[in-house]
């Protein structure tokens, strides 16, 4: 990432450039980023093409003033960190959904960040709502943030039987309120390994993202504002809700433009199978 775009990306989430990369620094850029660069699955309906190298994500994230889904968020993300000097490994994770049923591989990308300052943690701008700052990524108690209480523990055993280990490349399990979130496995990845991912995403009429419309981010107060398809939720610090139905397009793309900086020219719908 050349100079000039590192700094535009630190002028879109409104951050200034630090002077070195501590564990301090990291927290406040993941936490800038949830609040300023929609976790947002709008591409996916409107056609556009998603793509996984460095300089298309950076025209999006940067140079659109748009968010995206995991591989997008995490990947712009982990560029913006080690162009600062943070060392950063990508690793790949399975989403539990329904029925504590485990998504595909290479499901969710999280990145493994260590700092200058002998920090080692785990970085996620992509999962939606999820932790607001890093979590301590060989801490295996509590760790409480203003999302919730999060574990990251060694893992049981998966479909297959395999358990995680203590050892280097051993999977680990991430866990919020008592519930399992993703299990991840240590061993490093990079940005290509996740397009088949992308793809199934972007594609398969079984993922959610196919099925449904979201545009989301932490706000100020370290509640979140969430447009699904016409529904705008507001949910306080608190956890207490407010959901507004907007009933006509324009009420739709204002909101896009001034909840969350998205500027459109029609509003998107959730594409059937074979459009």
């Amino acid at each position: 990432m050349k100079p000039a775009q590192v700094d535009a990306y630190l002028r879109r989430i409104g951050v200034t450039h630090p002077a070195w990369p501590t564990a301090d620094v990291l927290r406040e850029l993941q936490l800038r980023h949830l609040m300023t660069v929609p976790f947002e699955n709008l591409s996916i309906h409107l056609g556009e093409e998603i793509t996984l190298k460095e300089g298309r994500l950076l025209d999006k994230l940067v140079g659109a003033r748009r968010g995206g889904f995991c591989y997008e968020l995490n990947g712009a993300f982990g560029a913006l960190l080690k162009a600062l000097g943070f060392d950063v490994t990508l690793l790949a994770g399975r989403v539990y959904g329904k029925e504590e049923q485990l998504g595909i591989p290479y499901d969710h990308l999280a990145l493994r960040v260590r700092t200058v300052d002998g920090g080692d943690w785990l970085a996620d701008v992509g999962f939606g709502a999820h932790s607001h700052y890093p979590l301590a990524f060989g801490e295996r108690g509590e760790q409480v943030d203003p999302a919730g209480t999060f574990r990251v523990i060694v893992a049981g055993a998966d479909p297959a039987g395999v358990r995680g280990t203590a050892g280097q490349f051993g999977d680990l399990e991430v866990v919020r309120d008592g519930r399992s979130q993703y299990r991840l496995e240590a061993r490093p990845r990079v940005l290509g390994d996740f397009v088949a991912g992308a793809w199934w995403h972007s594609t398969s009429p079984a993922s959610h993202f196919t099925q449904s419309l979201v545009c989301s981010r932490v706000t100020e107060d370290g509640g979140r504002i969430t447009l699904s398809g016409r529904a705008l939720t507001v949910t306080g610090p608190d956890g207490g809700k407010e959901v507004v139905d907007l009933a006509s397009d324009e009420e739709v793309l204002e909101a896009y433009r001034e909840k969350f900086g998205i500027v459109l020219e029609r509003v998107p719908v959730v594409r059937k199978s074979g459009d």
